[in-house]
């Protein structure tokens, strides 16, 4: 676990805890909301509102009442209460690709040393300038390459959302859509996945030398 912990203070300046802009601390915690949202979206369609097991509940609820329906006009209901929370789903997709578009955008604008792929390259040459057996170095390579990964796969899971979401303006088949949907599926368990590992290294951190380090996140990070 230890190569997942994020590091608070900069490898080649000791003394000085990493800063975090305004700009890029108000990213953060939307990103976490929008995904969370995003997230139980798709958990809600999974259990209260799976259209299977709600196509069986309402046919049996609307007899009890004296209303006779077949199972295929309960289903056309279940599948209406499904449809309602992704069409929510696709808002938070669209506030998703916002925060994407922002954070590009934002990189610009950054410190040079707190500029994302600057860092990352910082990271690379100190691994590599310390003969590649500084463990410290390494680990903090390692943690930016994961902030890499996860990136892409942020915007992996944009584009494909919107492809999705505007598939018959951009010509695209029902085939396509559907390999384009098992896809974004697919990126959404690598996204749990880095989540989970995220909060993790997190944790671990804040029990370590980096305590902190979720402070700095909001209020920027002080010396």
């Amino acid at each position: 676990m230890a190569t997942i912990v994020p590091l608070r203070k900069d490898i080649d300046h000791p003394g000085e805890i990493k800063k975090h802009t305004g700009a890029l601390r108000l990213w953060h915690w939307l990103n976490l909301l929008v995904i969370t949202g995003s997230l139980l979206t798709v958990l809600l369609n999974s259990t209260l509102f799976d259209v299977k097991s709600n196509t069986t509940y309402v046919q049996q609820q609307l007899q009890e009442s004296g209303v006779s329906v077949t199972a295929q006009q309960a289903k056309s209901v279940a599948h209406g209460l499904e449809d309602q929370v992704w069409a929510i789903h696709i808002y938070f997709g669209y506030a998703l690709a916002g925060l994407f578009v922002f954070r590009f955008i934002a990189e610009f604008y950054q410190p040079g040393r707190q500029r994302f792929f600057s860092s990352l390259k910082d990271a690379y040459q100190t691994y590599r300038s310390r003969s590649q057996k500084s463990t410290l170095a390494l680990h903090d390579l390692t943690v930016k390459s994961l902030y890499l990964f996860f990136y892409l796969l942020l915007a992996i899971m944009a584009l494909t959302g919107l492809a999705m979401a505007f598939d018959q303006e951009l010509g695209i088949s029902k085939a396509t859509s559907h390999s384009i949907k098992e896809f974004h599926g697919f990126c959404m368990y690598l996204m749990l996945i880095f989540i989970a590992v995220h909060i993790i290294g997190v944790l671990l951190a804040e029990k370590k030398e980096s305590k902190g380090i979720v402070s700095d996140m909001i209020n920027g990070g002080k010396v």
